[in-house]
Protein backbone atom coordinates (compact mmCIF):
# COMPACT_ATOMS: atom_id res chain seq x y z
CA UNK A 1 0.00 0.00 0.00
CA UNK A 2 1.26 3.46 -0.90
CA UNK A 3 0.83 6.24 1.63
CA UNK A 4 1.50 9.89 0.96
CA UNK A 5 4.00 11.82 3.06
CA UNK A 6 4.15 15.59 2.71
CA UNK A 7 6.35 18.12 4.48
CA UNK A 8 5.42 21.78 4.90
CA UNK A 9 8.23 24.19 5.65
CA UNK A 10 6.67 27.23 7.28
CA UNK A 11 3.80 26.67 9.72
CA UNK A 12 2.27 30.13 9.77
CA UNK A 13 -1.14 31.14 8.43
CA UNK A 14 -0.50 29.85 4.92
CA UNK A 15 1.37 26.69 5.87
CA UNK A 16 -1.22 25.62 8.42
CA UNK A 17 -4.08 26.17 5.98
CA UNK A 18 -2.22 24.18 3.33
CA UNK A 19 -1.84 21.32 5.81
CA UNK A 20 -5.50 21.45 6.78
CA UNK A 21 -6.63 21.57 3.13
CA UNK A 22 -4.50 18.53 2.33
CA UNK A 23 -5.97 16.68 5.29
CA UNK A 24 -9.61 17.60 4.66
CA UNK A 25 -9.36 16.64 0.99
CA UNK A 26 -7.76 13.32 1.87
CA UNK A 27 -4.52 13.94 -0.02
CA UNK A 28 -2.03 13.20 2.76
CA UNK A 29 -1.44 10.34 5.20
CA UNK A 30 1.62 11.67 7.04
CA UNK A 31 1.98 15.43 7.45
CA UNK A 32 5.14 17.05 8.79
CA UNK A 33 5.13 20.71 9.79
CA UNK A 34 8.52 22.40 10.13
CA UNK A 35 9.08 25.93 11.38
CA UNK A 36 11.78 27.95 13.10
CA UNK A 37 9.18 28.23 15.86
CA UNK A 38 9.00 24.56 16.80
CA UNK A 39 6.28 25.20 19.38
CA UNK A 40 4.03 26.71 16.71
CA UNK A 41 4.65 23.85 14.26
CA UNK A 42 3.78 21.30 16.93
CA UNK A 43 0.64 23.21 17.91
CA UNK A 44 -0.53 23.48 14.30
CA UNK A 45 0.00 19.76 13.80
CA UNK A 46 -1.88 18.98 17.00
CA UNK A 47 -4.77 21.17 15.87
CA UNK A 48 -5.02 19.16 12.65
CA UNK A 49 -4.78 15.91 14.62
CA UNK A 50 -7.79 16.99 16.68
CA UNK A 51 -9.88 16.98 13.50
CA UNK A 52 -8.90 13.49 12.31
CA UNK A 53 -12.10 11.83 13.57
CA UNK A 54 -14.07 13.92 11.08
CA UNK A 55 -11.71 13.77 8.09
CA UNK A 56 -11.97 11.45 5.05
CA UNK A 57 -9.27 9.15 6.43
CA UNK A 58 -6.66 8.97 9.13
CA UNK A 59 -3.88 11.57 8.99
CA UNK A 60 -0.78 11.49 11.15
CA UNK A 61 0.46 15.04 11.65
CA UNK A 62 3.33 16.29 13.77
CA UNK A 63 5.84 19.06 14.17
CA UNK A 64 9.07 17.66 12.80
CA UNK A 65 12.68 18.26 11.83
CA UNK A 66 14.31 18.36 8.41
CA UNK A 67 15.56 14.78 8.70
CA UNK A 68 11.90 13.70 8.84
CA UNK A 69 11.57 14.77 5.19
CA UNK A 70 13.57 11.77 4.00
CA UNK A 71 11.21 9.65 1.92
CA UNK A 72 8.55 12.36 1.65
CA UNK A 73 6.69 12.56 -1.65
CA UNK A 74 6.45 16.34 -1.65
CA UNK A 75 7.67 19.38 0.24
CA UNK A 76 5.76 22.66 0.21
CA UNK A 77 7.85 25.77 0.89
CA UNK A 78 5.91 28.67 2.42
CA UNK A 79 8.45 30.54 4.50
CA UNK A 80 9.18 34.22 4.90
CA UNK A 81 8.18 37.27 6.88
CA UNK A 82 4.49 38.11 7.35
CA UNK A 83 3.16 40.15 4.44
CA UNK A 84 2.98 43.86 5.11
CA UNK A 85 0.50 46.43 3.77
CA UNK A 86 2.46 47.01 0.55
CA UNK A 87 1.05 45.79 -2.75
CA UNK A 88 4.51 44.75 -3.93
CA UNK A 89 5.52 41.16 -3.20
CA UNK A 90 9.16 42.17 -3.70
CA UNK A 91 9.32 44.29 -0.58
CA UNK A 92 10.35 41.35 1.60
CA UNK A 93 12.59 39.68 -1.01
CA UNK A 94 15.91 40.28 0.74
CA UNK A 95 14.65 38.99 4.07
CA UNK A 96 13.06 35.97 2.42
CA UNK A 97 16.29 35.04 0.62
CA UNK A 98 18.07 35.21 3.98
CA UNK A 99 15.54 32.74 5.41
CA UNK A 100 15.95 30.43 2.42
CA UNK A 101 19.72 30.47 2.80
CA UNK A 102 19.12 28.86 6.18
CA UNK A 103 16.36 26.48 5.03
CA UNK A 104 17.73 25.13 1.75
CA UNK A 105 20.99 23.58 3.07
CA UNK A 106 18.95 21.72 5.68
CA UNK A 107 16.51 20.49 3.05
CA UNK A 108 19.44 19.36 0.90
CA UNK A 109 21.11 17.55 3.80
CA UNK A 110 17.88 15.71 4.67
CA UNK A 111 18.17 13.51 1.58
CA UNK A 112 14.72 14.57 0.36
CA UNK A 113 14.28 13.90 -3.36
CA UNK A 114 10.54 14.30 -3.98
CA UNK A 115 8.59 17.15 -5.55
CA UNK A 116 9.11 20.72 -4.38
CA UNK A 117 6.25 23.18 -4.64
CA UNK A 118 7.06 26.73 -3.64
CA UNK A 119 4.37 29.20 -2.64
CA UNK A 120 6.60 31.80 -0.98
CA UNK A 121 6.27 35.14 -2.75
CA UNK A 122 7.46 36.52 -5.11
CA UNK A 123 6.74 32.98 -6.24
CA UNK A 124 8.41 32.93 -9.67
CA UNK A 125 11.59 34.66 -8.47
CA UNK A 126 11.88 32.47 -5.39
CA UNK A 127 11.25 29.24 -7.31
CA UNK A 128 13.97 30.24 -9.78
CA UNK A 129 16.27 30.86 -6.82
CA UNK A 130 15.47 27.55 -5.11
CA UNK A 131 16.07 25.53 -8.28
CA UNK A 132 19.34 27.34 -8.93
CA UNK A 133 20.51 26.91 -5.34
CA UNK A 134 19.68 23.19 -5.13
CA UNK A 135 20.37 22.41 -8.81
CA UNK A 136 17.12 20.47 -8.57
CA UNK A 137 15.59 18.50 -11.48
CA UNK A 138 13.47 21.09 -13.27
CA UNK A 139 10.51 18.79 -13.78
CA UNK A 140 10.28 18.15 -10.03
CA UNK A 141 10.10 21.75 -8.82
CA UNK A 142 7.38 24.29 -9.54
CA UNK A 143 5.17 26.94 -7.99
CA UNK A 144 1.41 27.23 -7.97
CA UNK A 145 2.11 30.45 -9.87
CA UNK A 146 -1.01 31.75 -11.62
CA UNK A 147 -3.31 28.90 -10.55
CA UNK A 148 -4.73 31.20 -7.87
CA UNK A 149 -4.75 34.26 -10.16
CA UNK A 150 -6.71 32.19 -12.68
CA UNK A 151 -9.31 31.28 -10.05
CA UNK A 152 -9.74 35.00 -9.36
CA UNK A 153 -10.10 35.66 -13.09
CA UNK A 154 -12.72 32.94 -13.44
CA UNK A 155 -14.60 34.45 -10.50
CA UNK A 156 -14.63 37.85 -12.21
CA UNK A 157 -15.83 36.43 -15.51
CA UNK A 158 -18.47 34.30 -13.81
CA UNK A 159 -20.06 37.41 -12.32
CA UNK A 160 -19.84 39.42 -15.53
CA UNK A 161 -21.14 36.68 -17.81
CA UNK A 162 -23.59 35.17 -15.32
CA UNK A 163 -22.34 31.67 -15.98
CA UNK A 164 -20.87 29.08 -13.65
CA UNK A 165 -17.11 29.47 -13.38
CA UNK A 166 -16.59 25.76 -14.07
CA UNK A 167 -17.87 26.40 -17.59
CA UNK A 168 -15.18 29.03 -18.11
CA UNK A 169 -11.73 28.18 -19.43
CA UNK A 170 -9.52 31.17 -18.65
CA UNK A 171 -6.16 31.70 -17.00
CA UNK A 172 -3.45 34.21 -16.23
CA UNK A 173 0.12 33.70 -17.41
CA UNK A 174 3.53 35.18 -16.62
CA UNK A 175 4.32 36.48 -13.16
CA UNK A 176 2.25 35.62 -10.11
CA UNK A 177 2.08 39.31 -9.36
CA UNK A 178 1.25 42.68 -10.78
CA UNK A 179 2.62 41.99 -14.25
CA UNK A 180 0.44 38.91 -14.83
CA UNK A 181 -1.32 38.91 -18.19
CA UNK A 182 -4.45 37.30 -19.62
CA UNK A 183 -4.30 35.55 -23.02
CA UNK A 184 -7.80 36.60 -24.03
CA UNK A 185 -7.54 34.76 -27.34
CA UNK A 186 -7.61 31.47 -25.37
CA UNK A 187 -10.57 32.29 -23.11
CA UNK A 188 -13.58 30.10 -23.89
CA UNK A 189 -17.05 29.59 -22.42
CA UNK A 190 -18.00 25.93 -22.62
CA UNK A 191 -15.62 25.61 -25.56
CA UNK A 192 -16.85 28.72 -27.39
CA UNK A 193 -14.35 31.59 -27.83
CA UNK A 194 -15.17 34.53 -25.59
CA UNK A 195 -15.85 37.03 -28.39
CA UNK A 196 -18.17 34.58 -30.14
CA UNK A 197 -19.97 33.86 -26.87
CA UNK A 198 -20.52 37.56 -26.17
CA UNK A 199 -21.91 38.07 -29.65
CA UNK A 200 -24.15 34.99 -29.55
CA UNK A 201 -25.56 35.95 -26.15
CA UNK A 202 -25.97 39.60 -27.17
CA UNK A 203 -23.73 40.69 -24.29
CA UNK A 204 -21.74 43.90 -24.11
CA UNK A 205 -18.01 43.79 -24.70
CA UNK A 206 -15.88 43.37 -21.60
CA UNK A 207 -13.49 45.98 -20.28
CA UNK A 208 -10.44 43.74 -20.51
CA UNK A 209 -8.14 46.12 -18.67
CA UNK A 210 -10.56 46.44 -15.78
CA UNK A 211 -11.00 42.68 -15.49
CA UNK A 212 -7.22 42.20 -15.45
CA UNK A 213 -6.74 44.92 -12.84
CA UNK A 214 -9.42 43.55 -10.55
CA UNK A 215 -7.97 40.07 -10.93
CA UNK A 216 -4.52 41.30 -9.94
CA UNK A 217 -5.95 43.35 -7.06
CA UNK A 218 -7.80 40.37 -5.60
CA UNK A 219 -4.99 39.11 -3.41
CA UNK A 220 -4.17 42.59 -2.17
CA UNK A 221 -7.78 43.12 -1.11
CA UNK A 222 -7.71 39.90 0.90
CA UNK A 223 -4.39 40.94 2.44
CA UNK A 224 -5.76 44.35 3.42
CA UNK A 225 -8.87 42.85 4.97
CA UNK A 226 -7.45 39.94 6.96
CA UNK A 227 -3.66 40.16 6.89
CA UNK A 228 -2.94 37.14 4.70
CA UNK A 229 -4.34 34.98 1.93
CA UNK A 230 -5.00 31.43 3.09
CA UNK A 231 -7.98 29.55 1.69
CA UNK A 232 -7.39 30.32 -1.98
CA UNK A 233 -3.69 29.47 -2.07
CA UNK A 234 -4.22 26.34 0.03
CA UNK A 235 -6.86 25.02 -2.36
CA UNK A 236 -4.76 25.94 -5.40
CA UNK A 237 -1.83 24.03 -3.90
CA UNK A 238 -3.95 20.93 -3.31
CA UNK A 239 -5.17 21.08 -6.92
CA UNK A 240 -1.56 20.84 -8.12
CA UNK A 241 -0.65 18.04 -5.70
CA UNK A 242 -3.74 16.03 -6.68
CA UNK A 243 -2.71 16.19 -10.32
CA UNK A 244 0.72 14.81 -9.40
CA UNK A 245 -0.39 12.14 -6.92
CA UNK A 246 -3.20 10.79 -9.09
CA UNK A 247 -1.42 11.31 -12.42
CA UNK A 248 -4.40 13.39 -13.54
CA UNK A 249 -2.33 15.17 -16.19
CA UNK A 250 -4.34 18.35 -15.82
CA UNK A 251 -3.24 21.40 -17.75
CA UNK A 252 -2.63 24.06 -15.10
CA UNK A 253 -1.10 27.56 -15.32
CA UNK A 254 1.73 26.75 -12.92
CA UNK A 255 5.10 28.47 -12.69
CA UNK A 256 7.64 26.16 -14.34
CA UNK A 257 11.14 26.41 -15.76
CA UNK A 258 11.19 27.82 -19.27
CA UNK A 259 13.86 26.54 -21.61
CA UNK A 260 12.99 28.35 -24.82
CA UNK A 261 9.23 27.90 -24.66
CA UNK A 262 7.22 31.05 -25.36
CA UNK A 263 10.55 32.65 -26.29
CA UNK A 264 11.85 32.60 -22.70
CA UNK A 265 14.55 30.70 -20.85
CA UNK A 266 16.32 30.56 -17.51
CA UNK A 267 13.38 31.59 -15.33
CA UNK A 268 10.20 30.19 -13.83
CA UNK A 269 6.95 31.73 -15.06
CA UNK A 270 3.36 30.56 -15.37
CA UNK A 271 2.40 28.83 -18.60
CA UNK A 272 -0.02 25.98 -19.36
CA UNK A 273 1.66 22.76 -18.23
CA UNK A 274 0.59 19.12 -18.06
CA UNK A 275 1.04 18.02 -14.44
CA UNK A 276 1.24 14.30 -13.71
CA UNK A 277 3.09 11.63 -11.76
CA UNK A 278 6.47 12.85 -13.07
CA UNK A 279 5.73 16.44 -12.11
CA UNK A 280 5.94 18.79 -15.09
CA UNK A 281 5.24 16.33 -17.90
CA UNK A 282 5.30 18.89 -20.72
CA UNK A 283 4.37 22.46 -21.51
CA UNK A 284 1.50 23.44 -23.78
CA UNK A 285 2.89 26.22 -25.95
CA UNK A 286 -0.08 28.32 -27.01
CA UNK A 287 0.05 30.58 -30.01
CA UNK A 288 -0.35 34.04 -28.49
CA UNK A 289 -1.41 37.14 -30.37
CA UNK A 290 1.27 39.76 -30.99
CA UNK A 291 0.02 41.92 -28.12
CA UNK A 292 -0.28 38.96 -25.77
CA UNK A 293 3.26 37.85 -26.59
CA UNK A 294 4.55 41.34 -25.79
CA UNK A 295 2.69 41.34 -22.46
CA UNK A 296 4.05 37.91 -21.60
CA UNK A 297 7.61 38.92 -22.48
CA UNK A 298 7.34 42.06 -20.35
CA UNK A 299 6.12 40.00 -17.41
CA UNK A 300 9.02 37.58 -17.80
CA UNK A 301 11.48 40.47 -17.95
CA UNK A 302 10.22 41.63 -14.58
CA UNK A 303 10.81 38.16 -13.13
CA UNK A 304 14.27 38.03 -14.69
CA UNK A 305 15.19 41.47 -13.40
CA UNK A 306 14.03 40.72 -9.88
CA UNK A 307 15.91 37.42 -9.85
CA UNK A 308 19.04 39.35 -10.79
CA UNK A 309 18.49 41.61 -7.76
CA UNK A 310 19.05 38.64 -5.46
CA UNK A 311 22.72 38.58 -6.38
CA UNK A 312 23.09 42.16 -5.18
CA UNK A 313 22.02 41.41 -1.61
Amino acid sequence: MNTRKIGIIGAGHVGSHVGFALATQGEVDELILIDCDQKKATAQALDISDAVSYLPHHVTSYGGEYQDLLGADCVVICVGPPSGPSEDRLDELEELVSVLDDVLPKLQESGFDGFIINISNPADVITTYIQSYLEYPKEKILSTGCVLDSARLQSQLSKLLEVNRQSIQACCLGEHGFSAMIPWSHVTISGQPLEAYLSAQDLAALNYEQVLQETKDGGYQVLLGKGSTEFGIATALVEVIKSIFHDERKVLPVSVYLDGQFGQEGIFASVPAVIGKNGVERLVEWQLSTGEQVDFEQSCEIIRGNFAKIHTF
